[in-house]
């Protein structure tokens, strides 16, 4: 699964990657965690990034709060899902990180590991997303990522890790002219274990409060 991730990418290295228009505003995040609005990528003609929540309200969904549980959707039955199966026909969506944390087991505590790529700024989930609207007129957009089986390094500590989608991968991800599922599944392949790397942070990244690079330091 992915629970908590971060984004350090500079803004326009991002607009440049993407072909963004204009080039977006947001912070360095170190330790972006679930119901927070995230940096997200959609097409409507071409590429553009809006922040949505992460954890996805259903359109049909009668409290928000569904969301909580909703941050990410298993690739492989997300189209079985009634919070996804429409998601990922007509609302996927590219998430942009720098990489993303998992926890093991040591002793009677839990300590953070810190995943990113090995020659690479940007890991780029594949993502779905829903827009819900109030009985008042409220909207909130917001947004899952998929999950897949891990691969060899991943699966040491867990046994699912982010879709990580490749650069040639995204024009067909979002794809608005594809509605089928069936033609994606080959795009949920654990992402090569040998251009990841993990290795053990602070267990400051344990609490949501905190944020700064310090969090991604390597901890012997």
């Amino acid at each position: 699964m992915c629970g908590r991730f971060t984004l350090q990418i500079p803004p326009e290295m991002l607009a440049e990657i993407f072909g963004l228009l204009e080039i977006p505003v947001y912070p360095a995040r170190y330790n972006i965690a679930p119901t927070q609005q995230i940096p997200v990528i959609r097409q409507n003609g071409q590429y553009h990034l809006e922040f949505l929540r992460w954890g996805l309200v259903p359109s049909w969904a009668k409290d928000p709060s569904i969301g909580n549980k909703m941050i990410n959707a298993r690739s492989e039955t997300v189209h079985e899902k009634p919070a996804f199966r429409n998601a990922i026909k007509y609302k996927r969506c590219l998430i942009p990180s720098s990489g993303f944390y998992e926890w093991v087991q040591d002793g009677d505590a839990k300590r953070p590991l810190y995943i990113h790529l090995k020659d690479e700024p940007l890991m780029v989930f594949a993502g779905i997303w829903d827009k819900w609207i109030s009985p008042e007129g409220g909207i909130i957009e917001s947004c899952s990522i998929l999950t897949t089986h891990s691969n060899k390094l991943i699966e040491t500590i867990h046994d699912r890790q982010p879709v990580i989608l490749q650069p040639e991968e995204f024009n067909l991800w979002l794809d608005r002219d594809i509605v089928n599922p069936e033609v994606l599944p080959h795009l949920f392949h654990p992402y090569p274990a040998d251009r990841m790397e993990m290795y053990p942070v602070s267990t400051q990244v344990n609490s949501t409060r905190n944020e700064g690079p310090d969090l991604i330091k390597l901890t012997p």
